[in-house]
């Protein structure tokens, strides 16, 4: 489980065919901090295992499933690609974002990106089978890095992201056209709004 607040930003160094999919090596400095062969990163929003880690050359690789290299946006990354890392929450680390598990919903395509003020908006089409788990004021990882929904326009939604966002992560490069792995907020799967009330599925089991 990951919070979507980047801790840097890793340069994908190559992406080779392996047995059933990719084997993915990144150039890191933080992330590789305490992370040893079985922990779990996120790259790009998609949690990875870690199969070899190599401090001094400042590396670790990791194995990917033919399936998600089809249904995610990382099947777009090239050597020199930026991509947005994080190790995985501890317990009794602070939660800056939200509960990201790491397992992409699906993908969507920058529409648009205009600038008010010193913050960039973008906004983003996505498959309609997404379209429920977009809520305005809600949460949405996009590339792993946690955001507020401002607005919703059926499959589509609208992102504002502030400079510091914009500096410290992959998203300040995107342009219109760009393909992005989609997680919908996990919390928002559990309950659904009723009434004008949102209630959880125990309340509607009659707990």
């Amino acid at each position: 489980m990951f919070t979507g607040i980047v801790e840097e930003v890793g340069v994908v160094e190559a992406i080779a065919p392996s047995a059933g999919g990719r084997r993915l090596v990144v150039r890191a400095r933080t992330v590789l901090e305490g992370t040893e062969p079985g922990a779990s990163v996120a790259v790009n929003g998609v949690c990875v295992t870690v199969v070899r880690r190599e401090a001094g050359a400042g590396i670790f690789e990791a194995d990917l499933l033919g399936r998600t290299w089809e249904v995610t946006a990382l099947r777009s990354l090239a050597p020199g690609s930026g991509v947005n890392l994080e190790r995985a929450l501890r317990v009794g680390d602070r939660i800056g974002g939200h509960f990201v598990l790491g397992h992409v919903d699906g993908t969507g395509v920058i529409g648009s990106r205009r600038g008010e003020g010193a913050d960039v908006i973008f906004r983003i089409d996505a498959d309609p089978a997404l379209a429920p788990g977009f809520v305005p004021r809600g949460s949405v990882a996009v590339d792993g890095v946690s955001l507020t929904i401002a607005r919703v326009f059926g499959a589509s939604f609208e992102v504002h992201c502030i400079p510091h966002t914009l500096l410290h992560t992959t998203l300040g490069a995107l342009r219109a056209g760009a393909a992005v792995n989609l997680e919908t907020d996990v919390l928002g799967k559990y309950a659904r709004p009723r009434g004008g009330v949102t209630e959880g599925l125990l309340r509607e089991s009659g707990f």
